[in-house]
């Protein structure tokens, strides 16, 4: 741009001989010939160089306050122009422009520095965080919680990825904490399942042998002692460990399967003997109703022989309902003493009665019915039979007296 510069001469100038010269702070010195015009000429020739060199520091400028050229590219390139300006074959204010491209040089290094601080900043921003994330991983290193915690370390992993920095060095020792960490949880978590694996392949024996033994036993008609055994076997399933779901599924339905087996037959079993025991009751019942319409006092010898008749049948219907043995049993015995009524009314009343061998059996007949009393009071079912047997007894032989 020659026009800037409508007095070239005060920066240059041209001899005769064509030679070209630029006025320096340390004197003239030439930069080149000129022959194809006049002197103006020449130096404008020579100007325009030098506004290319100034159109280059100012580009340089403007790139370094837009950023869009790093500060240490700017420092570099306007170094390079202001130690070229020693020998650049221009003419203009080379002082000028040196110190231009120098204050270029000075605002970039100062970009520059405030950028390595901002990345040092940046890096140690960045340390700051991976180090908080190894503190955080090395802590959950011993934790037991194993998915919470193994979540963690995954999500901690991409909290890394996005951290940039820090250099290169702090960042690979710091990795190598993050890294130690995470393989001791992995470690301690391989080894716990692996144990978890074990107990659930005892745990899966166990509750097999359960399986087998409540399958032998699902057919069993052993009806009591099979109840209790496999309410034993539950008790063990119960209290056993656990085996992996799949298996704990299938064995409980195997075992549950055995369980029921034997309890629906059992069930049906009882079914059927509590309809036979009540179809017993019922039949006790109206033998004992034929018995109560008796009237022994006409004939209390006659009254005894159908009353013996008629308990033979009553024994042999066999077992009724447990909580109606008491009140047959009770109506049973109330027959029994009407009829001995009748009978110790007749004896006493007749020479008979003087014998002492009679009155001694019917002592005998008495102390057993006091013991029957009791034995029935008791609930002992052998008791009770004995003195049943002990009363028939003496009752037998008072008769045949």
């Amino acid at each position: 741009m020659a026009s800037e510069h409508p007095d070239l001469r005060s920066w240059g100038r041209v001899e005769t001989d064509g030679t070209v010269y630029v006025k320096t702070e340390n004197g003239e010195r030439v930069v080149g010939s000129w022959q194809a015009g006049d002197a103006q000429s020449g130096l404008a020739h020579f100007a325009r160089r030098y506004d290319d060199l100034v159109t280059e520091v100012a580009l340089l400028e403007q790139r370094l306050k837009s950023g869009a050229t790093k500060p240490g590219q700017v420092i570099a390139k306007a170094r390079e122009i202001g130690a070229g300006l020693d020998t650049a074959a221009v003419v203009g204010d080379l002082a000028g422009l040196r110190h231009r491209t120098e204050a270029l040089v000075a605002a970039a290094a100062v970009v520059q520095a405030g950028e390595a601080q901002r990345r040092d900043a940046e890096r140690a921003k960045a340390a700051a965080a991976k180090e908080a994330l190894c503190v955080e991983a090395e802590k959950l290193a011993d934790s037991k919680q194993w998915k919470v915690t193994g979540e963690r370390f995954k999500a901690i992993a991409e909290e890394w990825k996005a951290i940039k920095g820090p250099d290169r060095k702090a960042g690979d020792l710091l990795w190598k904490r993050f890294a130690a960490a995470r393989d001791a949880f992995g470690k301690s978590r391989g080894a716990h399942f692996a144990e978890l694996d074990r107990q659930r392949e005892t745990a899966r024996e166990q509750k097999a042998e359960l399986v087998r033994e409540a399958e032998k036993l699902s057919t069993s008609t052993d009806w009591a002692p099979t109840a209790n055994r496999m309410k034993g076997l539950m008790g063990q399933w119960k209290a056993a460990p656990r085996a992996s779901r799949e298996a704990e599924d299938e064995l409980w339905t195997k075992f549950r399967a055995a369980q029921d087996a034997f309890f629906t037959a059992r069930t049906d079993v009882f079914s059927k003997q509590d309809a036979e025991y009540v179809g017993n009751k019922v039949r006790k019942e109206e033998l004992l109703a034929e018995a109560e319409r008796m009237d022994p006092t006409a004939d209390p010898q006659g009254a005894q022989t159908a009353l013996r008749s008629l308990q033979d049948r009553y024994e042999k219907i066999g077992k009724v309902p447990r909580d109606a043995i008491q009140p047959l049993d009770e109506r049973m015995r109330a027959v029994e003493a009407k009829v001995r009524d009748a009978l110790d009314a007749r004896w006493a009343g007749s020479a008979a009665n003087e014998n002492p061998m009679l009155a001694s059996m019917r002592d005998k007949v008495a102390d057993a019915t006091e013991k029957l009393a009791r034995a029935e009071k008791s609930g002992d079912a052998r008791r009770i039979r004995g003195a049943q047997e002990d009363l028939a007894k003496w009752q037998g032989w008072l008769r045949d007296a």
